[in-house]
């Protein structure tokens, strides 16, 4: 690991050595071109895309039932985020998030020279949300409060009351809420509301990466109050100016067959992710709270505080990688990727069995 990288697990995932079996992605398999229908005579080099291609701002905004001037394009979910967050959160400013987490959310805002407090979803609380623990970490600094839901890494879903509270907490000291739902599209019940019709706190984020196969598009966005929106565009002038106008019509088609995209990521997902429920429920060792969304598992080793040395016995001696808890803050814990290939995922699980057996 680099001394000056701002988000260590980010890092780690694109120059660790892949495994025979490696397990640590969390995107949905990647799509092909046939799986976007049209992709080829879609595709143009340039066009009008200033504040985003008007087609695909119409198409996110009709996918949230909002307007226009609601939402932004992003390059990806890790772009809306950054650009919400140095929207919102000056430098000194204190911002509030999640542990475990997504290190980028860490990463952005200590970048931007903000202050970075932490309030925890435990395990033994099954890493709900609870709002007690919002309102003790919160200060009158507290520019911005960051959750994922489902959270991020253990695929917890967020209920309606609990970020109506985290809100109204919000509100109280003049701050806003960041909602990551880059994996909510991955829920079979479509009856979680995007935290952005919540109120005019709320800020939702997300792309096509981990529920639509599409990640090397990077087509993201955020949905949000006209405000905050508009300051988001022109924070957007200083980092990339504009998106790449080849993604952003891909992206558009992409939204005219979001059903046809959604039914094959279910197609992976739903069997995958019993396939690794079934492994963890048999075994003696782990235990976990079951993700009810997302494309990974975030077991832990029962009695072993830190499971980094048993990650890396598990690469060198049976060629299966998956994510040290510790990028989560969480050591005991690692990542399961279920969203890939159904072969590669049961081999790895044949792999990490034995692994598991070699402690015994």
């Amino acid at each position: 690991m680099t001394q000056d990288a701002w988000a260590p697990y980010m890092h780690w995932a694109k120059t660790h050595e892949r495994a025979a079996h490696d397990l640590t992605g969390s995107n949905l398999l990647p799509c092909e071109l046939a799986d976007l229908p049209g992709a080829r005579g879609a595709l143009e080099l340039s066009g009008p895309n200033d504040e985003g291609y008007a087609p695909l701002v119409e198409a996110i905004a009709g996918h949230y039932g909002t307007s226009v001037d609601r939402v932004c394009t992003a390059s990806g979910c890790s772009g809306a985020n950054f650009l919400a967050i140095a929207a919102i959160v000056r430098s000194g400013e204190e911002i509030l998030v999640e542990r475990p987490g997504y290190d980028p959310h860490v990463g952005a805002a200590r970048l931007l020279g903000a202050t970075v407090r932490r309030f925890d979803r435990a395990f033994d609380d099954g890493f709900a949300l609870d709002p007690e623990r919002v309102a003790d970490a919160v200060s009158d600094r507290t520019r911005l409060i960051v959750v994922t839901n489902p959270h991020n890494p253990s695929g917890v879903v967020v209920g309606r009351e609990a970020l109506e509270a985290v809100g109204r907490i919000a509100e109280d000291v003049g701050g806003r809420v960041l909602v990551d739902e880059v994996y909510l599209d991955t829920l079979v019940d479509r009856s979680v509301e995007p935290a952005c019709s919540l109120g005019p706190a709320f800020i939702s984020t997300s792309s096509l990466t981990k529920a639509y196969g599409l990640s090397g598009l990077r087509g993201g966005w955020a949905v949000g109050e006209p405000g905050v929106v508009e300051a988001m565009r022109r924070v957007r002038d200083v980092v990339d100016a504009v998106g790449s106008f080849p993604s952003e019509r891909l992206a558009t088609l992409a939204f005219e067959q979001l059903d046809s995209l959604l039914e094959r990521a279910r197609g992976i997902l739903v069997p995958n992710m019993e396939l690794l429920s079934a492994f963890v429920d048999a075994s003696d060792e782990l235990e976990w709270v079951r993700p009810q969304g997302g494309a990974v598992g975030f077991p832990r080793i029962r009695g072993l505080d830190d499971c980094g040395a048993f990650v890396e016995r598990l690469h060198s001696r049976h060629g299966v990688g998956v994510v040290p808890g510790a990028f989560f803050e969480a050591p005991a814990h690692f990542r399961v990727a279920v969203g890939g290939r159904r072969e590669v995922l049961e081999q790895g699980l044949d792999a990490l069995g034995e692994g598991l057996d070699a402690r015994i």
